[in-house]
């Protein structure tokens, strides 16, 4: 049955749905009661927390879009957000007690740089000064867009300790940007570029999209032409998703989905350029480097998230937590203006989000190593659940009867079909509870 479901999957198409955590953030309900952080937090180990800061603003909100943010909100919303993200903190740094210790920070979004130089210094000095994250010793990074990218704005962040600059492109061509409900000016795009170049930040990360309308092998292969023409240490392919509630998704218009060639063919030339393949989206540079915290290294399948900032989420062994998630504009803004008048105090409960047994447990340390460059290590599952037993040995066998898994020493790691089928292969890997949590969420 489970053969034959995934079999199924995918002979429709490849692309089903984009899984970078597990459970989905679709499978979270209101906790009832809600859960005092300092007791979520009390067992955890701290040692190697990964800090991500949520900024929900954006120029304009792209069509492809279903990432919780706005575009120019009301200046009720906009101008305390900063403020809040501070008391956020506050309470999160309390719960979370001294002994926090941070290897990783992301400033994401939206799109951090869309605040203004003083909203952003001031989410800078949250992370330093009250998360207490040593952002010049540890990989920092933070997201831009083109149009929102000033020489100020990069300096500091550099200089607070930012070392990688992840910048959303998507393409080269205005036809393809207008196509995705994102008008970009060339021109605009290369002076970010081109800042981003003199500023100097040891990672550039460039993302493209493909499946655009309109697209053709060789105006995919010209963007992804002129992205390598500013030597970038690592670059993101998306496949475009039409998302419900996105602009696109509200369309009507009809497109070819060509996505599948149009990946096999970024993927072969990004191999032939020296690119490690990490992903099915993410290519690396072979030579590329980073900065290296201290001892242990974060590792996404065992050690928490503490998400600051509306729409951020945070992971523990056994809770996932955040605020509410939304797409469309109205819902979004109803809770961004709840966030922002919330009682500093409140901060230190969390009340949405999914309880996770040991089983879930163990499916998503195994789903996430084997959807990473990493790959799936059955000692490193031992020792993370020395009392259990594997549970997922008939997942594998069809994993491995399809080809789309192989051993790689000691690691199960994705074959080159199961890479491009990851976003089949990681939903098929979701548990029931989880899948029909996700089929019976409202979105809004």
């Amino acid at each position: 049955m489970m053969k034959d479901e995934l079999v199924n999957a995918l002979t429709k198409s490849p692309y089903e749905s984009y899984v970078y955590s597990y459970p989905h953030k679709m499978a979270y309900r209101p906790l009832n009661p809600s859960r005092n952080l300092e007791g979520v937090w009390s067992e955890e180990k701290k040692d190697a927390l990964f800090l991500y800061v949520h900024i929900p603003f954006c120029e304009m909100r792209c069509g492809f879009c279903n990432l919780f943010t706005t575009a120019k909100p009301k200046e009720n919303v906009r101008a305390p957000y900063a403020s809040i993200v501070r008391d956020h903190a506050q309470e999160v740094a309390q719960a979370l007690g001294e002994e926090r210790q941070f290897s990783r920070v992301a400033i994401g979004g939206g799109t951090p740089t869309q605040l203004d130089l003083g909203a952003l210094t001031s989410v800078l000095q949250t992370i330093v000064e009250v998360m207490g994250a040593d952002m010049k010793n540890i990989p920092c990074v933070s997201e831009m867009s083109p149009e929102t990218v000033t020489r100020e704005k990069l300096e500091l962040l550099k200089n607070t300790g930012v070392d990688r600059a992840s910048i959303g492109i998507q393409s080269f061509i205005e036809s393809e940007t207008q196509a995705l409900r994102r008008p970009q000016k060339l021109s605009v795009a290369r002076q970010a570029l081109d800042l981003i170049g003199e500023v100097g930040f040891d990672t550039l990360n460039i993302d493209l999209i493909y499946g655009i309308a309109g697209q053709t092998d060789a105006s995919w292969l010209f963007s992804i032409e002129e992205a390598l023409k500013y030597n970038p240490e690592e670059l993101y392919l998306y496949p475009l998703y039409v998302r419900p509630l996105t602009g696109l998704g509200n369309s009507k218009k009809q497109w070819e989905d060509r996505r599948l060639a149009l990946y096999r063919l970024g993927r072969h030339r990004l191999l032939e350029e020296g690119y490690e393949q990490v992903s099915m989206r993410m290519f690396r540079k072979l030579s590329s480097s980073e900065k290296v915290s201290s001892p242990p290294i974060y590792r996404c399948q065992e050690d928490g998230m503490v998400g600051i900032g509306v729409g951020a989420r945070s992971y523990t062994k056994d809770l996932h937590y955040c605020t509410e998630y939304a797409v469309g504009r109205k819902s979004v803004l109803g809770i961004l203006e709840d966030y922002v008048e919330r009682e500093r105090a409140s901060f230190s409960f969390a009340d949405f989000g999914i309880a996770l047994s040991v089983e879930e447990q163990m499916r998503r340390y195994f789903s996430l190593s084997l959807l990473s460059f990493e790959g799936f290590s059955n000692a490193h599952f031992s020792q993370r659940f020395p009392d259990s037993v594997f549970p997922f040995l008939e997942e594998l066998k069809i994993l491995q009867d399809l080809d789309l898994i192989y051993m790689d020493v000691d690691r199960l790691k994705l074959s080159a079909s199961g890479m491009e089928n990851s976003d089949v292969i990681g939903p098929w890997l979701f548990s029931k509870q989880v899948r029909h949590l996700v089929q019976e969420y409202a979105l809004r």
